[in-house]
């Protein structure tokens, strides 16, 4: 979400602020709240909807999809490489 933010506003023009035609940032899916126990479910049903999220950022123009704050967004971190067990 505070990615999305950023997007949004760097990119006020390509993200429909001022005429929602023009709009090529895609929309990232909604929050979804929900206990504990239901972690796993919620990830399995977000898994599709934040993958086409990923997909069509990465194709937009070069100075969005290769911009420091999309690079960052899909830089491998420690725990990536490590995931934990459980």
């Amino acid at each position: 979400f505070l990615f999305q933010m950023q997007m949004l506003d760097k990119f006020p023009m390509e993200g429909g602020q001022k005429d929602p035609k023009q709009r090529i940032i895609p929309f990232l899916p909604g929050k979804i709240l929900f206990r504990r126990s239901h972690i796993r479910d919620v990830a399995v049903k977000r898994l599709i909807p934040i993958d086409e999220y990923c997909k069509a950022l990465i194709q937009l123009p070069p100075y969005i999809s290769q911009c420091e704050e999309v690079l960052q967004f899909f830089e491998t971190r420690p725990d990536d490489l490590s995931p934990p067990k459980e």
